[in-house]
This record gives C-alpha cells, structure tokens and sequence, in this order.
C-alpha cells in the first residue's frame, strides 16, 4: 500500500504509474475520497467536543442532538474508511528508476547470461520421457487418483527434492559462504544467517490482503477453504511475509532473513491449456523462498544479494540460465523491481523460469504494520524481499534435461551427490 501523503503529494506520477502498470484504479476518485475522509475527521472531533462540552454543562438535550449528528457522521466516516481503503489496496508499488516500461513479458529484459546451452549430439528427451524410462515421475497414476496437473515424484526424485531442500538449508546458514556472495555485490552488506522455518500451508483472508497477494487478479488462482475460511498459499512466502505483522522491530536487528520450505497450491485457471505436460505448471508443488526484512536504505543491494544467491545456487547445479528484470506491465501489484532467473530446457530450447525475486519496498510493510524502531527513537516501515531459492519441480526438470545421456541415464549435479548418496540415474526400463 502507498502512503496516501505520497499519493496526495505526487499526483501526477501516481497516474502515470497506474498507466504504466495497466490498474484499472480512479485516481481522482481516491483522492476525492481522502479529502471527504479529512473534512469527515474534523466534523466528528468538532461533535465529540460539543457533546463532552454539553456533558459538563448538563445539558441533556442539545447532548441526545449532537450525539445523532456524531453517530450520522461517524458512520460516513466508516463508510468512506473502507471505500477509500479498498481502492489503496489496489493502487500498485511505485517501480524503481531501472525497471523497463513495458506492456508483457515480451518486454521485459535480459541483464545477463551464464552458461551455454549444451548442444547434445542426439534428440534430448523431455522430463516426462526420462522421468518414465527412469521410474522417477508417475504422471499417470497421479492422473487416476488426483486429475491432471499432479504428479508423483519417486525413487532418486524423491530423493533429489530433499538433496536440493538440504543443499539449500546448508548454504543460505553457511556465514562463509554469504560473506564470499555478498562481497561480489557490496562488502557493505551485513552477513546474518537465513533462519529456517516450515511456515503454515494455510492462511486466513485477512492476512493474504494484506499481504497484497489476495487482490481480483489472482483470486481465481487461489484454493479456499470455505468451512474453515482458509486459504492454501501459492508460496511458502505468503506465509513467511506476516511473521511480524503489527511488530516494531529494533533497527539493530535488522536485517532478518528467513528460509522457508513449504508445499504450495496454484489452480493455473489462467494458464489452461499452457504447459498441460509434465511437472511444469502443477496445481501442488513444492518451494524453497526467501524472505528478508531489512531497514529502508538497505533494501536494493538486499535484492541484488539475493539475486546473487540463486545464481550461486544455480551455478553450482551447473544449469545454463539467463537473469531478466521484468517490465512494467509483466510485475505483480506489490513489486518495485522483479528480477528473475531463466534456466535452460534442452527439449523446449528455450529458457524458463525457475526463479523470481520481488522487491516491495515498504508496500507490503505498510499493510502488515511491520516497523522498525531506529537508534533516535522514530519509527518507520522496514523493506521487505522476498525470492524464490528453488522452485522444486522447475529445478528438477533443469536437472534432468540439462545431465542426460543418450541412454537415458542422467548425471547428478556434484553439488548434491553428498545429500543423495549416488551420482547418476539409470534407466530402468
């Protein structure tokens, strides 16, 4: 949520934002709503000290009288509250100065690349081929007992998913290893182990608004829980985001980072017909997020240490990737930059994203009232990142298709032979 002073005060780039960024909000509409809010305030404060003036005098007429005026417009008051409140929570983050203007995805950019694509001397299978002559993916049994879009990961997958779960854990609370990542970023930036946590798989409606991820736009994305009035989150982050919700925390705390594994829930109504093969785009999958809390001037080189993290991650699997910054009219509400990370699919010869990072900014603190308490005694909205670290059934795929022989058989990444305990895959049938 935007501060409404800065809205007030910085009209005309707040319209241009809401252009740039495709919302459908009426500005002048939110302003002409703060304007009734104000003159509203100062009716109710007149009328409460009429009636407390009325109270010392005995004068119990003229205080019944006041009493139904403050009543009247104490309920207008409310009733412009939550109007006024509604159109804020949908008023998008302001970009950073270097994220692109753009319509889509076609417009987003691509910063950099790592890694080249292996040209395989024969026709590389996809993830579902290897996954079945490997006996490592059963899409169709998944099919008969769950629908499409599920799956089930067995043998060394299931395996794999807990290597690269283990892998993650063991870097991001490594203070070597943060240290080395981070001084390729800024030396400036303060080393403090991800805390791991397995958050909640459910959250209440209240808190995902708040959380600025349960807005019209992805709604149908969502699988609610009537009986209990409970969503299933799409992300370990929309539970990791609340942890300090209505918290001041001391600025010598900061910043808190926190790693979270979690199943996660997507319907992808708006994805039909997309990606229906494989373990791509599924109703239920598992993640890895980061989520970090940091002081306001510290936030852009947290998001550019992230960044690095996930390459490093990526890296060490050996994946072939591309790092891109996302347009405009591709990020999601509560972002003021997206940078995300492409890996390299041998059977699509393409690129596809396994990685996102999404800076708010003090958006999504705002609305969860997380602050911080500086040294001088002020207080104010802490900066919030959150990213993914792997995207389980994403980084599977770019294992298996990126490592597989002629035969089939598919090479473990180093990095994770020491969790699994064996060093390739075999054909099984």
């Amino acid at each position: 949520m935007l501060d409404i002073n800065f809205i007030r005060e910085n009209k005309e780039k707040v319209r241009e934002v809401l252009a740039i960024r495709h919302a459908d909000i009426n500005l002048d509409k939110v302003l002409e709503l703060d304007g009734n809010k104000r003159e509203l305030i100062s009716s109710v404060d007149q009328l409460r000290q009429q009636r407390n003036e009325a109270a010392k005098n005995r004068d119990i007429e003229k205080g019944k009288q006041i009493k139904g005026e403050l009543d009247t417009k104490e309920n207008e008051l409310k009733g412009v509250e939550s109007e006024l409140n509604d159109l804020l929570l949908r008023v998008p983050n302001i970009p950073l100065d270097d994220v692109p203007v753009g319509k889509d995805d076609t417009e987003n950019k691509v910063l950099r690349k790592w890694g080249e694509p292996k040209k395989l001397n024969f026709q590389p299978k996809d993830h579902v081929e290897l996954g079945d002559i490997l006996d490592i993916i059963d899409i169709e049994r998944a099919g008969k007992v769950t629908g499409s879009r599920f799956a089930y990961l067995k043998n060394e997958a299931a395996i794999l998913q807990f290597a690269l779960i283990n892998f993650v854990f063991e870097t991001l609370r490594d203070e070597e290893t943060l240290r080395k990542i981070a001084d390729k970023v800024d030396p400036s930036i303060k080393i403090k182990p991800f805390i791991p946590v397995v958050p909640p798989v459910m959250i209440r409606p209240e808190v995902y608004t708040r959380m600025g991820r349960l807005d019209p736009t992805v709604i149908e994305e969502r699988y609610y829980l009537p009986k209990d009035d409970l969503y299933l989150i799409g992300s370990a982050e929309h539970t990791l985001g609340p942890l300090h919700m209505d918290e001041t925390i001391n600025e010598r705390d900061l910043p808190i980072r926190y790693v979270g594994y979690s199943t996660a829930f997507r319907r992808e109504a708006g994805a039909y017909g997309k990606d229906v093969r494989g373990i791509l785009r599924v109703h239920q999958f598992d993640k890895v997020e980061m989520e970090t809390f940091t002081l306001p001037e510290d936030s852009a080189k947290e998001q550019e240490f992230i960044v690095a993290i996930q390459e490093y991650l990526m890296q060490s699997l050996g994946v072939p990737y591309q790092v891109v910054i996302i347009c405009t009219g591709d990020m999601t509400t509560p972002d003021a930059r997206q940078i995300d990370i492409e890996a390299w699919v041998p059977s699509q010869d393409r690129y596809r994203e396994t990685h996102t990072s999404d800076l708010m900014t003090d958006y999504q603190a705002r609305r969860l009232g997380t602050r911080v308490k500086r040294g001088d005694g002020k207080t104010e909205f802490v900066h919030m990142n959150d990213a993914t670290a792997f995207a389980i059934g994403r980084t599977l795929i770019a294992i298996l298709e990126n490592n597989q022989q002629e035969d089939g058989t598919v090479v473990v990444p180093e990095a994770l032979r020491k969790y699994t305990g064996f060093s390739e895959i075999r054909p099984k049938v």
